[in-house]
């Protein structure tokens, strides 16, 4: 009986991180281009355009710092909008993806500043376009680092799901609430939490070693 709700909630758990990972990419990814793109010159800025870098710095600073459960809340609307429900696993995923955007597009953005400004000089002189700048140079260079961003994006998407369970969300969070803490069952909820230790060092220890075979590849 514990072996099948905790394996349930793993595969609530990894079923919302995967595809809020999915969405959080799609949204924050084209946003974190953006914000390096129209940065300044001096900080890798290929169009500098202060007025809608400031203004997309500022919206992505504000979400960013939303509380979740509060995030998760306002959301309900929307998730019932999108899945037809304000609760459980597949609801959770909207308020994930939107929460995880921000975190992804400064990571992007601070990846593709850290690249060369050398190699950017070099494709620019060969008369390469702002796309195949974006697209041919900043993105690859950018890789090993943008693969480390989205190993931290996942690992705090695993927190997030488990925060998303206090209020209905499904998974291990939800397991361990309400079979571990309403229903006193310790073990119910310290096998959650160690089932949930146990993906984030998977995780990480899956992102790093792949991060560090892209950079022996260079």
């Amino acid at each position: 009986m514990l072996f099948n709700l905790v394996w349930q909630s793993t595969l609530e758990t990894l079923s919302m991180v995967f595809f809020s990972t999915l969405f959080s990419l799609v949204l924050g990814m084209p946003i974190g281009i953006l914000l390096c793109v129209t940065g300044p010159y001096a900080q890798g800025g290929l169009k500098p355009k202060p007025v809608l870098n400031e203004a997309l710095s500022r919206i992505v600073n504000i979400l960013r710092s939303f509380p979740f459960v509060i995030l998760m809340i306002l959301l309900f609307p929307l998730s019932r909008l999108i899945v037809g429900k304000a609760i459980g696993t597949t609801a959770a995923i909207v308020p994930l993806s939107i929460a995880a955007a921000p975190f992804v597009a400064r990571i992007i953005e601070t990846s593709l500043k850290e690249v060369d400004p050398g190699v950017v000089q070099a494709a620019r002189s060969m008369g390469s376009t702002d796309s195949q700048i974006i697209f041919k140079v900043l993105l690859p260079e950018a890789t090993p680092s943008l693969v480390s961003g989205v190993t931290l994006t996942i690992i705090n998407l695993i927190g997030y799901s488990a925060m998303a369970g206090v209020i209905g969300g499904g998974g291990l969070g939800d397991l361990a609430i309400r079979y571990g803490y309403q229903r006193f069952r310790p073990d119910v909820m310290a096998l959650s939490v160690v089932v949930i230790l146990v993906l984030v060092e998977v995780v990480q220890f899956t992102g790093n070693r792949i991060a560090a075979k892209m950079l022996e590849r260079r």
